[in-house]
C-alpha cells in the first residue's frame, strides 16, 4: 500500500482524473492520452508537472485491479522499440569511422531509454515524490516474478532508485534519546531482527555502550531507509540473551574493545536491491574506528535463517546434503542407530525449543551441520543462506557458532537457537569480497573449519 505520500492537490488545483477504482479499458486510454502528454512536454515544464501530479494522485485512488492495470500499462506500452533498438545496433555496426560511430552510439542509448522512465522522473521533482516511487515499487514487487514485463519495469524503476539513493545523498545519523519521537517510534516499527517490545527496551538499544545508526535521504524527512543496531562488548558476543539484557551491569569503557552489529533492518520495501547494507556497515565502522579508537573487532552476532528449512529438506534424502556419521548415529540412538535421522527430523520440526538439556545432546552434530550448511552450501555460486550472503559479500569473514545463543521461539525458529559471528576485518574486506564474488571462495576461521570437519562425539563404552 502506498501509504506515505498525501492526496495530492497542486497549488493551481490539479486534482487527479475522473475514473473507476479498478481502471477500467475506457479510464485507461484516457490515462495513456495524460501519460503520453506529460511524457512528450506538451506545454512546456509547469503543464507537466501539473499531468505527473494528476496520474500519481489518480494511482492513489486506484484499488488492487486498478493498480496492476497501471502497471500493465507502463510495461507493455511503456517500453522502449525494439524496431528502433535493432535500427540503431544497425547503425553502430555499420559506423565507417569513429565520429559515425560515436553518433551511433548516442542514438543507441537514447533507443534503449524507455519513455516510462521520462514519467517516473516527473514523480521525484513533486511534494512527496521520491516515497511515492519507493512505495510504487513495493507493490510493482509483488508482479516481478510472475511476468518478464513488470519485471522489465521494476529494473528502470529499481535503476532510477538506486541513482537516488547513492551514498553521497544520504544522511548518516545517530539515533538517541533526544532524537525526534516520531522517528525513534518508527525504529520500534521497522525493527525486522529482533523485536522492540517497548520504550524502555528501545531506551535500552540506544543507552550506555550502544549505537544506533540510521540512514536517512534529505527527501525523505523523518523516514529511516536502513539502521542498524551496534553493541560495545568485551571480546565477540555469542548470547544475544546477554547482548539484549539492560540491567546487566555496564562494561567500563577501558574494557570495551568490540563492536558488535546484532540487528539490520532496512524499512523501505521498495529499497530492495538497492544497496544500503553494505554501505552503512562500512559507514558505521569508520565512525565508530574515529569516535572510539580502542575498538579493534567488529563482528555480527546473526541468525542463520535458512539452517532448519535445509535439514528438513536435506535429512533421509539418499546422497542428500545432510548426513549423519555413524559415530553420530550411535551417539544420538545406541540402542537404533538407524534411527538417527528420523530423530533429527523430528526435533527440527518442533514448533518450540525443546528443554535445554535435551537440546544439547545435539550439539556436536548441529554445530557440524550448521558449519558445512554455512561454509559448503551453495545457491549458484553464492552461499545459500541469505544473511551469510549478505555478509559475506561485505567481505566478512565466517567467524565463530554460537550453541543457544537465541533460546527463544524466535531463535529456534531461525536456526534452532545457534547464531553465528561475522568478522570484518580491515585489512582483508575487499580481498574477502573479491574472492567471494569471483571465485565462491568463503573466509572462515580455523575454528569454524574445524568443527566443520570434525566428528566430535563422545564414544560410547565398550
Amino acid at each position: 500500500m502506498v501509504t506515505q505520500v498525501r492526496r495530492w492537490r497542486s497549488t493551481d488545483g490539479t486534482d487527479p482524473l475522473s475514473v473507476a477504482p479498478s481502471l477500467p479499458d475506457g479510464d485507461l486510454k484516457r490515462l495513456r492520452k495524460t501519460i503520453d502528454e506529460c511524457i512528450s512536454d506538451r506545454g512546456g515544464e509547469v503543464a507537466a508537472r501539473r499531468r505527473a501530479t494528476a496520474i500519481g494522485g489518480t494511482f492513489l485512488e486506484l484499488d488492487e485491479e486498478g493498480r496492476k492495470n497501471f502497471f500493465r500499462l507502463l510495461a507493455d506500452h511503456y517500453d522502449h522499440d525494439d524496431e528502433e533498438v535493432d535500427q540503431a545496433i544497425d547503425n553502430v555496426l555499420r559506423a565507417r569511422n569513429d565520429d559515425a560511430r560515436r553518433e551511433a552510439e548516442r542514438e543507441l542509448a537514447v533507443a534503449l531509454r524507455p519513455p516510462r522512465e521520462r514519467l517516473l522522473r516527473r514523480f521525484v521533482g513533486l511534494d512527496g515524490g521520491l516515497q511515492f516511487l519507493v512505495d510504487l515499487r513495493e507493490e510493482l514487487l509483488m508482479h516481478r516474478k510472475s511476468d518478464s514485463a513488470m519485471a522489465a519495469l521494476d529494473d528502470d524503476l529499481r535503476n532510477l532508485l538506486a541513482g537516488w539513493f547513492d551514498l553521497a545523498l544520504l544522511d548518516l545519523q545517530r539515533m538517541t534519546w533526544d532524537t525526534p519521537a516520531a522517528l525513534l517510534e518508527k525504529l520500534i516499527d521497522y525493527e525486522a531482527v529482533h523485536a522492540i517490545e517497548s520504550w524502555d527496551d528501545l531506551r535500552g538499544r540506544i543507552g550506555p555502550r550502544r549505537r544506533c545508526y540510521s540512514y536517512l535521504h534529505p527527501m525523505m524527512p523523518g523516514e529511516p531507509l536502513i539502521f542498524v543496531e551496534v553493541a560495545l562488548t568485551n571480546g565477540i558476543a555469542d548470547s544475544l540473551t546477554e547482548l539484549l539484557d539492560h540491567d546487566a551491569e555496564p562494561i567500563d569503557r577501558n574494557d570495551v574493545d568490540t563492536a558488535i552489529f546484532y540487528s539490520i533492518s532496512n524499512c523501505q520495501v521498495g529499497l530492495r536491491g538497492v544497496s544500503l547494507g553494505d554501505l552503512l556497515i562500512k559507514r558505521v565502522v569508520e565512525v565508530l574506528t574515529a569516535d572510539l579508537p580502542e575498538l579493534k573487532t567488529f563482528a555480527t552476532l546473526s541468525p542463520i535463517p535458512g539452517f532448519r528449512t535445509w535439514l528438513l529438506d536435506n535429512t533421509n534424502v539418499e546422497n542428500g546434503a545432510v548426513q549423519i556419521d555413524p559415530d553420530e548415529a550411535i551417539y544420538i540412538a545406541p540402542n537404533a542407530p538407524e534411527s538417527a535421522p528420523a530423530q533429527l527430523v523430528a526435533l527440527a520440526s518442533r514448533t518450540a525449543p525443546p528443554p535445554a538439556e535435551e537440546l544439547d545432546r545435539w550439539k556436536p552434530i548441529l554445530t557440524r551441520l550448521a558449519a558445512q550448511y554455512l561454509l559448503d552450501e551453495r545457491r549458484g555460486n553464492r552461499a545459500l543462506d541469505s544473511v551469510a550472503h549478505f555478509h559475506l559479500s561485505n567481505g566478512a569473514r565466517v567467524e565463530q557458532l554460537n550453541w543457544r545463543a537465541n533460546p527463544g521461539q524466535s531463535g529456534w525458529e531461525r536456526g534452532l537457537g545457534l547464531m553465528v559471528n561475522y568478522r570484518y576485518v580491515l585489512k582483508t574486506i575487499e580481498t574477502n569480497h573479491d574472492q567471494y564474488i569471483a571465485e565462491s571462495v568463503i573466509d572462515r576461521s580455523p575454528e569454524i573449519e574445524k568443527i566443520r570437519t570434525t566428528i566430535a562425539v563422545d564414544k560410547p563404552k565398550q
